[in-house]
């Protein structure tokens, strides 16, 4: 594999190392060790498989409060989407900044999302099926959202939203939570949590 740290700290972009014969290629999708040696989180709780019907739906913007912060790794296995994430770390030096990527079937890149980060993805063309490992079990109770459109994160999407879900059409705006957000992300609420401190 192939490890691009993005502009946005710990977040990588994964390009397969294909060894290509007249079949096709062989390439390694995941290696605990590679992650290991790269200081990402090599842990997959849940393994899970989005199809979207129509271009131009939209899925997110979505993430997990800690003790429950999750990491991704998401790759497009049929199709095309443009994936963005956004750090909402805020002691990052690029708090609320995001990254726009393309994930295809031809390039079959992955983008690790790390824990802390939003994330969400905009269907290219019809028929797009999207994998995602993810590092920790879903827990609604610590799930939230930011709204798409919101003009504060000014997030760039390549088509008219055709559909989304009601939740994430519902997404309280940054203003109305950046200090719970803020709070809740705290590094040293992460560290307690997870029995650091």
């Amino acid at each position: 594999m192939i490890f691009t740290e993005t502009k946005l700290k710990g977040a990588f972009l994964i390009d397969l190392e294909r060894r290509e014969d007249p079949r096709g290629f062989f390439a390694r999708a995941f290696c605990q060790h590679e992650f290991d040696a790269h200081g990402l989180k090599p842990i997959i709780a849940q393994a899970n498989i989005a199809f979207n019907k129509a271009a131009g739906t939209l899925r997110g913007m979505h993430f997990q409060y800690p003790p429950t912060a999750e990491t991704k790794l998401v790759r497009c296995t049929r199709g095309a989407i443009l994936d963005i994430i956004v750090d909402l770390r805020p002691e990052s030096e690029t708090y609320l900044h995001h990254i726009a990527v393309e994930l295809n079937e031809d390039n079959s890149r992955a983008l690790y999302v790390p824990e802390r980060f939003a994330h969400g993805y905009q269907v290219l063309c019809d028929k797009t099926e999207t994998s995602y490992q993810v590092g920790e079990f879903y827990a609604p109770g610590f799930e939230g959202g930011l709204l798409y459109n919101d003009l504060r994160l000014n997030l760039k999407w390549p088509q008219p939203v055709a559909a989304i879900s009601e939740k994430d059409r519902q997404w309280r705006t940054l203003d109305e939570q950046e200090s719970e957000i803020k709070e809740r992300m705290n590094i040293q609420q992460v560290e307690a949590a997870s029995g650091i401190l």
